[in-house]
């Protein structure tokens, strides 16, 4: 039986496209059903503020009238200035088998094409801030929040697809309901014998104000990184409406420091911890309601995670390079596994994504003695004209 390819053009075809996940995913005992609500707002121009400076195009495969396939085709115009012209990208991908996901991808491919894109890159989900990257190594436990999980035959179905992987995230798992080495206890005692500098934990009655700060810091600090994309106003506003019902004050810091006497004090550094939340979604199967929403509820309020994972952290460019920056991010992941283990119960902590190319960071992943446990990978194809 043939496999049709088409746009998502109705609210019954949003439908399709949002719940076909759920049914190509439910033998999988380590994929975590993201809450359907929050798929809905991501893939919903006015909802999601990455449509302010992006486009894109959703479709379905169907075969005999039932819907086997999905992928979304996306342009946006923030990728094309800080990443290069004529670069178009896709992601949303899920497929029952690989002629399914080679129609997907054709589809894909001649949206961007029309688009006047001349290379395809992804997964994306749908930017780099949301869910990047295949996974391909790591597909024996769940994800943390906010990181994606697929079924390991995808990455032979895009390979053969004609792609090719062009750079890899990482992502670390380091217990913390044990001390780091001493090296890294040596450093921390060190700062916290500084009078200049001082690590705070964020203030959640002032929380719009704070993750503007946070993400001002970000802006700056990744700039010069693979893949970087900025994040606008409103996108800064929506990222912290979102969080803040999982924020943890003490898992959320920012460093300041005194540079010169007289100059005043001035927020150099963040790091963000995050409860994994996922523990708390996963047997929800993606509905709030009519009970999903009172559990979500309770469980947030006496939040008792298991796990956490450490997504963000960024230091001012003038500080790179440098052996306070180092200490900085020590200082602050101490403190975070202190708190997460100390106040909530966090026995497993994950780093990252992290570059495959982002050598400060790898060193403090190992210098923590992290275990590198997942993977995802991105990749790009030349767009034939």
């Amino acid at each position: 039986m043939s496999v049709t390819v088409r746009p998502v053009a109705s609210k019954a075809d949003k439908k399709a496209f949002v719940e076909l996940a759920y049914r190509l995913n439910a033998g999988d005992p380590n994929w975590v059903p993201p809450l359907k609500d929050e798929v809905r707002g991501l893939i919903t121009p006015g909802k999601n503020p990455w449509f302010e400076h992006a486009e894109a195009q959703f479709f379905l495969a169907e075969r005999g009238g039932k819907p086997v396939g999905r992928i979304s085709a996306q342009v946006d115009q923030l990728v094309l200035e800080h990443m290069g012209a004529g670069l178009g990208q896709w992601g949303m991908f899920e497929a029952e088998d690989e002629a399914i996901a080679h129609a997907l991808l054709a589809a894909a491919e001649d949206w961007l094409r029309a688009k006047g894109m001349t290379r395809s890159m992804g997964p994306f989900s749908l930017g780099i801030w949301d869910e990047p990257g295949l996974l391909v190594e790591g597909h024996d436990h769940p994800p943390m929040v906010m990181m994606g999980h697929n079924r390991a035959e995808y990455q032979g179905w895009i390979e053969g697809a004609g792609y090719r992987g062009v750079k890899d995230l990482y992502t670390y798992d380091v217990p913390s309901d044990r001390p780091f080495p001493p090296i890294v206890e040596r450093i921390v005692a060190s700062g916290e014998k500084n009078p200049r500098i001082r690590i705070r934990k964020v203030d959640k009655s002032r929380f719009a104000e704070e993750s503007a700060l946070i993400l001002s810091i970000l802006n700056e600090a990744w700039s010069d990184n693979w893949g970087f994309i900025p994040l606008t106003d409103s996108e800064i506003a929506y990222a912290g409406k979102k969080l803040k019902p999982i924020v943890l004050e003490d898992m959320i810091l920012v460093a300041e420091y005194d540079a010169e006497e007289g100059t005043g004090i001035e927020p150099v550094a963040f790091m963000i911890g995050l409860p994994d939340v996922n523990e708390f979604i996963r047997d929800l199967k993606g509905e709030l309601f009519p009970f999903g929403f009172v559990k979500l509820l309770w469980r947030l309020k006496r939040m008792r995670p298991t796990g956490g994972r450490v997504p963000l952290m960024g230091v001012v460019k003038k500080l790179h390079a440098t052996r306070l920056a180092s200490q900085l991010a020590f200082m602050m992941i101490e403190y975070i596994r202190r708190a997460g283990n100390g106040h909530y119960g966090i026995t497993r902590a994950e780093v990252g994504w992290i570059l495959d190319d982002n050598a400060p960071m790898l060193s403090i992943a190992n210098a923590i003695e992290a275990r590198r446990n997942r993977t995802y990978r991105i990749y790009e194809k030349a767009l034939r004209q």
